[in-house]
């Protein structure tokens, strides 16, 4: 089964950047966030996604975001579902298409902003310069 996938990461400030322009960016302790979609993730899945994110404890001393009201920076990023186990070109075919990942990415941001989070987004579907301090270096991957 695939399911909603997301790339954690705490940071110490997380930014990002389209065509020379900050469209995104968190500073100070904070959480950022690759979010992946396939063709079977729902709205539910996305609100359960937004609950575990607000709530896993990963920052400073144990705490979650909820915890200390620490920002997210959350990015589509389809090549999440990139699959490179045959040839030298990974294949999408288990990423959603942009009409209908775009959707529920920003249901993740809706329901997270709804628990009480500060959220900042990329741009869906483009070009996406991200730089960040990973903190740690902490990375984790949550599936739901």
């Amino acid at each position: 089964m695939v399911r909603m996938r997301a790339v954690v990461q705490r940071v110490d400030g997380a930014a990002v950047v389209v065509g020379g322009e900050t469209v995104g960016e968190i500073i100070g302790q904070g959480l950022c966030v690759l979010v992946g979609v396939t063709h079977e993730d729902t709205p539910e899945k996305a609100a359960q996604l937004a609950r575990k994110l607000w709530s896993v404890r990963i920052l400073e001393d144990e705490k979650s975001c909820s915890d200390v009201g620490a920002p997210l920076l959350v990015i589509s990023q389809f090549t999440l579902y990139g699959d490179a186990r045959k040839g030298r070109r990974p294949t999408w075919n288990a990423a959603a298409p942009g009409g209908v990942a775009e959707p529920l990415v920003d249901e993740v941001v809706t329901q997270l902003r709804a628990l009480g989070a500060q959220v900042e987004t990329g741009r869906f579907g483009a070009d996406m310069k991200v730089t960040l301090t990973n903190n740690g270096p902490f990375t984790i991957l949550i599936e739901v």
